[in-house]
């Protein structure tokens, strides 16, 4: 740590000389740096390995005791609790409550996990609201039960409003893509569903990638997109849903068996699945154009051959070869008893 750094972040202010002034000893000592610590960070240290030795030093010179005297601070006890509520009460700050948690995780539900779905990072929106609602962030351990809880709150709501979006006959649709029993599921693999003309499942067609550039894959794919568009979702189904969250849905459809996703709520097995159909749809279509600007190019290709092959034969044509026969006959008719190396080939200018 740098100078300017230590005299930003853990320089006593007048309030806080006053504060610290009736302590003494390691109690002093610990105090101040507890003090310090939870006004940069909103939160207490865990033990002093968090406490960097050069901000310790620096605090130690400020209140007179030598930072040595820190090893004698107990990091346990009634006094520890005590200078935390008196550091709490100086600062404005509050231990988190049930109710605290509960608007927490309400919040996060709101405003964060309903677009941002990895927990580390509600983690860090749940700190930042701990701070600006001056309550002391929760262990870490709780900090992990209120996200969880939010993020599955949120994808409760989530799901709920976008499967009310859909038809009861989409609905139908889209459920009897994962229908079946156990034996079903084992005789049709792990993509299950109901059976296509072909006799393979709906969804296992839906999620095979395509294949080389020819008429059949084209084919194939053709009845990817049709069979996507019979299921019948709107085209602004995820219109307010947020890239990262549709992409998370579409993923975990994309591996769950049906088995699997028959396990799942309603609205979000629905949702799961109508995530993936809408996805799939768009790159099937993208898979199609691809085929197509391939198949152009093919087309392209084998008839620049065809004309090049043309033109090398026209150019490899013997010019004049009409009049060549013409003076051959010609030779051949003014001397029939004569032989070819005597009478033909002078005719033929060049030999």
């Amino acid at each position: 740590m740098d100078l300017d750094e230590l005299v930003e972040h853990w320089t006593l202010l007048k309030d806080e000389q006053r504060l610290v002034s009736g302590k003494r000893g390691a109690t002093r000592l610990g105090f101040a740096v507890l003090l310090k610590f939870y006004t940069q960070y909103g939160r207490f240290p865990r033990g002093r390995a968090e406490l960097p030795g050069e901000a310790v030093e620096f605090v130690a010179r400020q209140v007179q005791v030598p930072a040595s005297e820190l090893g004698f601070y107990e990091w346990t006890g009634r006094t520890v609790e005590y200078h935390r509520a008196q550091i709490r009460g100086h600062l404005g700050f509050r231990e988190c409550s049930v109710a605290d948690a509960e608007q927490l995780t309400t919040h996060l539900a709101e405003h964060v996990a309903h677009k941002e779905r990895r927990p580390e990072q509600v983690r860090v929106e749940l700190l930042a609201r701990c701070r600006v609602e001056s309550i002391e962030p929760p262990t870490p351990g709780r900090c992990d039960r209120i996200v969880a809880a939010a993020l599955r709150a949120a994808e409760e709501a989530l799901t709920v409003r976008i499967s009310s979006r859909l038809t009861a006959e989409s609905v139908e649709r889209i459920a009897a893509l994962v229908a079946g029993g156990a034996d079903q599921d084992d005789e049709a693999g792990p993509d299950g569903g109901i059976d296509g003309e072909d006799g393979r499942p709906v969804l296992g067609k839906i999620k095979e990638a395509p294949g080389n550039v020819s008429l059949e894959t084209m084919l194939t794919e053709i009845d990817k997109l049709l069979a996507v568009r019979a299921i019948g979702l709107p085209p602004d189904l995820f219109i307010d849903v947020a890239p990262k969250v549709l992409a998370g849905w579409r993923a975990r459809a994309a591996v769950e068996s049906p088995s699997h996703l028959r396990t799942h709520p309603v609205p979000l097995r629905v949702t799961l699945l109508a995530a993936l159909l809408h996805e799939r749809e768009r790159e099937v279509t993208d898979t199609l154009v691809e085929l197509l600007i391939s198949t152009v190019h093919r087309i392209g290709a084998r008839a620049e051959k065809k004309v090049t092959e043309q033109l090398v034969n026209a150019f490899k044509k013997v010019s004049g070869k009409e009049n060549i026969l013409f003076k051959l006959a010609e030779a051949s008719l003014g001397a029939p008893e004569g032989t070819v190396r005597q009478v033909v080939f002078p005719a033929v200018s060049g030999g």
